[in-house]
């Protein structure tokens, strides 16, 4: 194995050497994030600690297991982790010491020790706004978390979100569709994609932004490791968007450890029979800013970015549209009905209705909800 290894994003060559300590600890049962950070404080260097002897460990209070991992490491996981980093010049593994390591994340309780990373190091370091919220979302909140991904990228902020189904899936094609600048905070070694159905996504997104991870290689989705990627995410952001969240939804984690870490916290209203608009009026009843446009954004955050945004994100137009699709678009509001309700306020037959509803959908001015009801999109006045 070599010593080094020529690192494409900075230049600067990696001590595989130091790297395998740092991963050893990583590895190591016993050990998370907060006791690493607790050891890192007091050796410095995790090389230092498996260099001590058996003496300096047995004094140290810490499990019987993890004393005799420190003393005896099974250097083949730490073989994979090498393996995969050397298999491809655009994967990283970037230990808290190293010069790539974002400053805004070392400030977080329990800073993962190392991050692995697909990609472009450098968007790390740059101003990153977090965009959560549902899995299942409405189509309109698709609609919002794709548009106002892209319209922010544009201004100069990387996007960041953690690829799950849903609000996230919709905020990194947003920004891929404008400048290109977004984060994956994934849940799983960086050997897999979780969900198998986004491979297309996370290839897409390593090819002009970045995967990263704080597990190592061969980790598969359990369970318990999708939040803890939350705090990564809000560490990494300025702020929080959420787009749609249920009372109980993961998102809200995000948004109270964002809260907790000193972060701006961004909500959409939404309508108040949609249920998955609940979480983001009860972020706004707590102190969570109302954003109905990019500007409510970029005006709180301050920031100096490339360029200044629209206030409006994707404006619809009700051009070359009939009279009875007119008439039936203006009878349709941002609280979910159904084509009976539709059928009674404008006298219309249900055939007709049923026709106009497809042609004003696939023209992104409604959205089909489930159980059969309609919605005005949330960028159409």
């Amino acid at each position: 194995m070599d010593a080094t290894r020529a690192n494409p994003s900075s230049q600067a060559p990696v001590d595989e050497t130091s790297l395998a300590a740092w991963l050893a600890l990583l590895h190591c049962p016993g050990i998370g994030p907060r006791r690493y950070s607790t050891l890192l404080e007091y050796y410095h260097q995790p090389s230092i600690l498996l260099d001590s002897g058996a003496a300096e460990i047995n004094r140290l209070e810490l499990p019987n297991k993890t004393k005799q991992w420190l003393k005896q490491p099974d250097w083949s996981l730490i073989e994979t982790d090498l393996a995969w980093l050397n298999s491809n010049p655009d994967h990283h593994i970037i230990s808290f010491n190293d010069q790539r390591y974002p400053q805004r994340l070392k400030q977080i309780d329990s800073a993962p020790p190392l991050l692995f990373a697909i990609g472009n190091t450098e968007l790390l370091r740059t101003t990153q706004l977090g965009i959560v919220g549902s899995r299942n979302p409405s189509a309109g909140g698709k609609e919002n978390s794709f548009n106002f991904a892209k319209s922010l990228s544009q201004t100069g902020l990387t996007i960041t979100s953690g690829m799950a189904l849903g609000i996230d899936a919709a905020a990194h094609k947003g920004a891929l569709a404008g400048s290109g600048k977004t984060i994956a905070v994934t849940g799983t070694g960086l050997d897999r994609v979780y969900p198998a159905r986004h491979r297309q996504l996370a290839h897409d997104i390593a090819a002009s932004g970045t995967i990263i991870s704080e597990f190592p290689i061969g980790t598969p989705p359990l369970p318990d490791h999708f939040p803890r990627r939350n705090r990564i995410i809000s560490g990494l952001s300025l702020g929080i968007l959420v787009v749609e969240a249920a009372p109980k939804s993961g998102s809200l984690i995000s948004a109270r450890l964002a809260n907790e870490q000193g972060l701006e916290v961004f909500a959409i209203p939404g309508s108040i029979h949609n249920p998955l608009a609940r979480g983001c009026h009860q972020l706004i009843r707590q102190g969570a800013k109302l954003v109905e446009t990019t500007t409510d954004i970029l005006e709180e955050l301050g920031v100096q970015l490339d360029v200044a945004p629209s206030s409006h994100v994707g404006p619809q137009t009700d051009l070359e549209l009939d009279s009875n699709s007119l008439k039936l678009l203006s009878i349709i509001g941002h609280d979910p009905c159904s084509i009976d309700t539709l059928i009674g306020r404008s006298q219309l037959p249900a055939e007709q209705i049923s026709s106009i509803l497809l042609v004003l959908e696939l023209r992104g001015m409604v959205s089909s909800l489930a159980g059969g009801l309609y919605i005005k999109a949330a960028n159409h006045k």
